[in-house]
């Protein structure tokens, strides 16, 4: 069997998909304590690399997404799919998981 290699540019997402691209963990408190990895929670923030075209409703009609490439994004905590591509972080999901593009 061949190896695949993926990379951002070869990942498509399908439907009302997206790839983004997960945001630093914080690495210290507002207060200024540093904390481990342990202690660590997973960033709900990040910058959309990647978008499908969109998808059909019940209807037939075809709906356009509404994020874009570059956008800031937050959303759900637990959703999507985790993805490690070249070392970098990665979230592939719907875009009805997304709670809120950041300005």
């Amino acid at each position: 069997m061949a190896a695949v290699t993926l990379s951002v540019s070869t990942v498509k997402p399908l439907g009302d998909r997206i790839l983004v691209k997960v945001s630093e963990a914080e690495e210290k408190t507002a207060g200024g304590i540093l904390l481990p990895d342990t202690a660590k929670e997973k960033p709900q923030v990040g910058e959309v690399v990647q978008v499908g075209p969109g998808k059909r409703d019940d209807n037939g009609v075809f709906q356009a997404m509404e994020v874009k490439v570059g956008d800031r994004v937050l959303y759900s905590k637990y959703a999507g799919t985790d993805i490690k591509l070249g070392g970098d972080d990665y979230v592939l999901l719907r875009e009805s998981d997304v709670l809120a593009a950041l300005g």
